[in-house]
């Protein structure tokens, strides 16, 4: 299982898309890895610096994130640079399962409580501590602290514990044919 823990990065915009996450013409390199450093490079984002990614565990948006294209590629380059959690009010379809497909977490919030967290917690360096036993998000900044509980049904937390699709797949259905 990934580790969901680390600084939050508040980007205070709807609708971020696959372009925006990896750029297209990055999408020939062959490997997870060659991905890295171009990460959000193209964000239209007043004040978004990408080279201040490092650290970064979390992200913390608005609503119709991981809209555009249909690529797996906009979930691993968020993996690569370990950043395994989003938080938004919700996700276009396929990329929300291709976040879970790789064992990462898309948690959907109403705008109302993203509203609060840009508020309270925004502009600051903020920690998030994510327990998914109980499907709980914890924000920490200076002296405040603020827990939220988030859905993860059955099937997204077995990904999540899996490590994602392929090694679910794996333990779950090599197990029972190897039982046979």
């Amino acid at each position: 299982m990934k580790t969901f823990n680390g600084e939050v990065l508040f980007l205070d915009r709807s609708n971020i898309n696959t372009d925006e996450i990896i750029p297209a013409r990055y999408l020939t390199e062959n490997s997870k890895e060659a991905l890295k450093p171009y990460l959000l490079e193209d964000l239209a984002l007043d004040g978004f610096d990408p080279s201040k990614l490092k650290g970064v565990g979390a992200i913390v948006t608005r609503a119709n994130f991981g809209c555009g294209s249909s690529r797996e590629h906009a979930p691993w380059a968020l993996e690569v640079n370990g950043i395994n959690i989003v938080i938004a009010e919700n996700f276009a379809r396929i990329f929300r399962q291709n976040m879970y497909n790789c064992g990462m977490i898309a948690a959907e919030l109403p705008s109302t409580v993203l509203d609060e967290l840009f508020h309270e917690f925004a502009g600051e360096k903020t920690l998030l501590a994510v327990d998914t036993k109980q499907a709980n998000l914890t924000f920490t900044a200076a002296a405040k602290q603020r827990t939220i509980p988030f859905t993860l049904n059955g099937f997204e937390k077995a990904l999540v514990e899996a490590g994602g699709w392929v090694e679910y797949a794996a333990g779950k259905y090599y197990t029972e044919i190897a039982s046979k």
